[in-house]
């Protein structure tokens, strides 16, 4: 690089004229700070894995940053540490490391700087979730002004999650498609003779914004990845099972015999894609306020189901080859049954986000003013309806406070704030279902 930056330099005077001295001088003094490059910026740190190191991976500065971030480490600090983890590492000619080797002197490098076994036992928490590829859902529930995307993208560059979908792109896709199951005008827009009546149709549409989202979360919980899901159109009774309903995953004994698809409440045979399906779509018992609502069923998990009660159907039947013990039956279904113990059961944690009445009265005023409902804009009359109808659907939303789910008050004064302990919620939130399920075995 010795005078490249030299020679490509522009004069800085803007005219034909040569540069003088002074101005080459100048540039060549600030090139090197500007294009500054050292050692620890190409050379490959390999960290091995497994228990006989055959594979490894190349350390990344950049990810292990956002590793620590998620732990709650201030993002410059966390930049600082990865840099000098990297730095101690090269400079011992530490080239070719394990994966606990690494562990240990970035948890010395953290400690002296103040974060200690509280953060470290947060990176190993998140360290063997990723590593268990457990199933991950975070859903923000709420109406128009709220903040839910907002929290959702900055939970997930807290909590290093890549994935946010958001339902108002998908309601807009559906309501725009060949034979639409939507309308034009969102639901909190139109006339309705009674509350009950409007949450019917809210819910309604929730079933079928799910139905859109099936594709999605099929993979999500298929690959192991976590996954957040924000919008207006997030019913959280659909992703929630009852608690009388849901299912276990007990591993039926050598004397007991298979049961139908359809004997299952009590819970004697239940495959994981099973267990998804009820997780995601929940039962209608279990949301307050929902008259005569028709569960939508997309095409994947009827597909899902299908394969659910062919393999039920198939452990019955007799072996087809004579010559076949009569055992192999038993075999198979074994390895099925063990293919479905292994499989980590899926973290769903909702939460609803609120605002003070009169606060979100007023953001409410401004968004409905810049928007159109149907041709015209709306008048005073039809705003008042408007927002009527979302403070109809808040108030159900919040109904789930009563069941346990979470209700976060959302507040421009307390916002920081706010988001730092729903940080620290969804961690222990996670945690919880990492120890659940690594207890799981042990009961079985």
């Amino acid at each position: 690089m010795k005078g490249k930056g030299v020679a490509i330099a522009p004069n800085p005077s803007g005219s034909g004229e040569e540069s003088n001295g002074n101005e080459l001088s100048l540039h060549t003094a600030r090139l090197p700070a500007r294009n500054a490059s050292s050692k620890y910026d190409f050379v490959k740190v390999k960290v091995w894995l497994g228990d006989n190191a055959d594979h490894y991976y190349v350390l990344s500065r950049f990810l292990l940053s956002r590793m620590l971030t998620v732990t709650k480490i201030p993002n410059h600090v966390a930049i600082k540490i990865a840099l000098e983890l990297k730095k101690l590492l090269i400079d011992n000619s530490l080239l070719d490391v394990s994966q606990s080797d690494l562990e240990a002197n970035l948890f010395k490098l953290m400690e002296r700087r103040g974060y200690g076994e509280e953060y470290i036992n947060r990176f190993k928490m998140m360290t063997r979730f990723h590593h268990q590829r457990v199933p991950l859902v975070i859903l923000v529930c709420g109406t128009a002004c709220v903040g839910k995307s907002t929290i959702a993208t900055q939970l997930a560059q807290r909590l290093n999650l890549p994935n946010v979908l958001q339902t108002d792109m998908v309601y807009e896709l559906l309501r725009t498609s060949t034979d639409a199951p939507l309308v034009s005008t969102p639901v909190w827009a139109r006339d309705f003779s009674s509350s009950e009546e409007l949450i019917t149709e809210f819910c309604r549409e929730c079933r079928i914004v799910r139905k859109g989202l099936a594709g999605d979360l099929k993979k999500a919980m298929k690959d192991g990845k976590p996954i957040i899901i924000e919008g207006m159109h997030l019913d959280p009774s659909i992703y929630l099972m009852d608690g009388e309903n849901r299912v276990s995953n007990k591993v039926p004994t050598e004397k007991e015999e298979p049961k139908p698809a359809h004997v299952n409440k009590e819970g004697d045979i239940a495959t994981e894609m099973e267990y998804i399906i009820k997780n995601t779509c929940g039962s209608n018992n279990c949301c307050p306020g929902k008259v005569g609502q028709e569960l939508v069923v997309s095409t994947d998990q009827v597909a899902v189901v299908s394969e659910c009660l062919q393999s039920l159907e198939l452990a019955g039947k007799p072996p087809e080859n004579q010559g076949e013990t009569s055992k192999d039956p038993e075999i198979k279904t074994n390895h099925s049954t063990e293919k479905e113990k292994s499989a980590p059961e899926p973290i769903v944690i909702p939460i609803v986000l609120k605002m003070a009445e009169f606060d979100h009265k007023a953001l409410l005023e401004e968004w409905i003013s810049t928007r159109k409902f149907g041709d015209n804009c709306p008048s005073q009359q039809d705003q008042d309806k408007l927002i009527n109808n979302l403070k109809t659907i808040q108030d159900y939303l919040r109904s789930f406070d009563s069941q346990g789910l979470t209700v976060v008050n959302i507040s421009a004064t307390t916002f920081p704030q706010t988001l730092d302990w729903l940080h620290g919620y969804f961690l222990q939130c996670i945690e919880r279902g990492i120890s659940s399920e690594s207890t799981e075995p042990q009961r079985r």
